[in-house]
């Protein structure tokens, strides 16, 4: 059965992209939240982002000016963590 895992980030933000990607392989759903922080304006994490959305992938933020995230207040945020199996803070 499919885990359902959030992958938390602010300032390690490549690694964790690059590590969200990665753990699809084992079919598992992967969501994203970048707090707190803009996301860092990189080609990698662009293709990254890009992918995950290809993937169907969700990535969420607390931080309005974080464009083309869908975004998430950081109660609605605290609230979401608790459906979740496991929870990486990166």
């Amino acid at each position: 059965m499919a885990k359902r895992i959030a992958l938390l980030t602010r300032a390690r933000q490549r690694e964790a992209l690059r590590m969200a990607l990665g753990l699809i392989l084992m079919d598992d759903i992967i969501d994203v939240y970048i707090l707190d922080r803009n996301l860092e304006d990189t080609e990698e994490n662009s293709t990254n982002i890009e992918t995950m959305k290809d993937m169907d992938m969700n990535i969420y933020t607390n931080l309005r000016a974080n464009d083309g995230l869908q975004y998430l207040s950081s109660e609605e945020i605290a609230e979401r963590l608790l459906e979740y199996d496991l929870i990486i803070p990166y």
